[in-house]
Order: structure tokens, then C-alpha cells, then sequence
């Protein structure tokens, strides 16, 4: 009987939200390589009511058995085209993919992946000029006429020289060849992006993190962030019809966030 009794929960809650036509309060995870993105959603999996998405890291390391992440690594000049179309592809496949819950955690976006990745290979000269036009229409498209949801991002500051280190302890294979100026070049794009607002639009409010503490230490600074995702979240989804709400308690203070400024 209660299992009966769930499962009649869990289809009235589709039938409400679909019904609705509620979209989830949506949070991208952002930061350097080896920031602790993974980590940081892994925190929020005791959230019953938060759909986590990780980076498709699987998908880009198979396409049809093709490898196109160290395809990339091993020879950028011909591989980056091909490889951030493809990161556009599987990163707008996430920003579209419905979801049964009322808060939704990304681990970054369409966004990073342009203002970041793509804007770096054009300046270190790895996309030809005619290459990049072709990838930057394509996100002038997306971000025209496909709605991308965007409440809030969180933002894993950490300093160039600790996620080299981590790169190299985590030793992903494809990420071996990584030089440590590559990583300072994106450290720099990620901060005009989010803190300075010197490089791009940015289309979320900002919650800084520090993500250079250990792993004693970070948990801790990720539970402050619980308050700020969730009250926010809390306020959006309670104006929608079905009002539903995360099931754990808020009970940690506010911390600062960097508000939404266009440039």
C-alpha cells in the first residue's frame, strides 16, 4: 500500500508540474578545470527535489567510438572546430532536457563553454577566424530563439596553480597535456566573465565559493551555499501554480551574492 500510495505521489506530481508548465529553477555549476564542479553537485544529491547534471564528459569521449576530448587535447588546430560543436550539441541537449523536479543544478553551460573555451582557442589562435564566426553565430542562434533557463550561477573560484595540481593528481588521461598557462588563461576568462564583467554577458546572478579549501574544509563552504540556492529557488517555485518546494529545512546564513548586471 504505501508503495502504491508513492507512486501515485510521484504521478501526481508529474501530471501538476507538466500541467503547469513550470520550468525548474535552473543553477550552473561554473569554474576552471578542476574546480570541483562533480564534487560540488555531489553534495546536493540528499536533496530529494534536485535533478543534478553532470558534464557529458562520456558522450565526448564516444561518439560513435570516437574519442573527440583527446582527440582535441592531441591536436587542437584540427580538433577544436569539431569538438566545440559538439560541446554545444550535448550542453544545449542539457539546458532542454525536461526534468521532474523543482530545482535543476548544471555542471556548467552553453555560456562557459563560448565565453570561456571557445573565446580561449580563438585567442591562442587554435580556431582559424572563419571557424569561430561559425561557432559564434550558432550560439547568437541558440541563445536567440532556443529559451536556455538560467536562475543562478554558482561560481568554484580557485587559483590556476591548485587546479593544475589537481589536474595532474586526478590524472584524466586527456588532460595530461594540459599546460599550466592554459589553465591561467581560463581562470582569467571565468573571472571577466563573472567577477569583473569586463568579457560577456552574464545571465544568472553570481554566488562565489571558494574552491581553493581542501577537501576537510570544503564541505563546509559548499553547506553555506544550501541557504542561497535553495531560498531563491524556494521564492520562484512558490509563485508557480504547484508551489513545490525542497524537502530539506534552510537554516545557514545568507552569503553574498554578485547581482545580475548587463553590460
Amino acid at each position: 500500500m504505501f508503495r502504491i500510495g508513492k507512486c501515485l505521489k510521484k504521478y501526481y506530481r508529474l501530471h501538476v508540474m507538466a500541467a503547469s508548465h513550470t520550468k525548474p529553477f535552473t543553477v550552473l555549476v561554473e569554474g576552471n578545470i578542476g574546480s570541483g564542479k562533480t564534487t560540488f553537485l555531489e553534495h546536493f544529491t540528499q536533496f530529494e527535489d534536485i535533478t543534478l547534471l553532470t558534464e557529458p564528459v562520456e558522450e565526448w569521449r564516444n561518439l560513435h567510438g570516437w574519442n573527440l576530448l583527446d582527440l582535441m587535447y592531441k591536436d587542437p588546430s584540427k580538433w577544436a572546430m569539431t569538438f566545440q560543436a559538439y560541446v554545444s550539441l550535448t550542453m544545449l541537449e542539457m539546458h532542454r532536457r525536461p526534468t521532474n523536479t523543482p530545482i535543476k543544478l548544471m555542471e556548467r553551460s552553453i555560456f562557459s563553454a563560448r565565453y570561456c573555451f571557445v573565446e580561449q582557442m580563438m585567442r591562442l589562435g587554435t580556431l582559424h577566424p572563419a571557424q569561430f564566426a561559425v561557432l559564434d553565430e550558432w550560439f547568437k542562434f541558440i541563445n536567440c530563439e532556443i529559451p536556455v533557463q538560467a536562475d543562478l550561477i554558482v561560481y568554484l573560484k580557485t587559483s590556476p596553480l591548485i587546479v593544475y595540481e589537481r589536474i595532474k593528481k586526478r590524472a584524466r588521461s586527456e588532460e595530461q597535456c594540459v599546460p599550466l598557462n592554459y589553465i591561467e588563461e581560463l581562470h582569467k576568462l571565468h573571472e571577466d566573465w563573472l567577477i569583473n564583467r569586463t568579457h560577456a554577458e552574464c545571465p544568472a546572478p553570481v554566488l562565489v565559493l571558494d574552491a581553493d579549501l581542501d577537501l576537510s574544509q570544503i564541505t563546509e563552504e559548499y553547506k553555506k551555499s544550501e541557504h542561497q540556492i535553495l531560498r531563491r529557488a524556494v521564492n520562484v517555485v512558490m509563485q508557480s501554480p504547484n508551489k513545490l518546494s525542497p524537502k530539506k529545512p534552510m537554516t545557514r546564513n545568507a552569503i553574498q551574492i554578485i547581482p545580475h548586471i548587463k553590460l
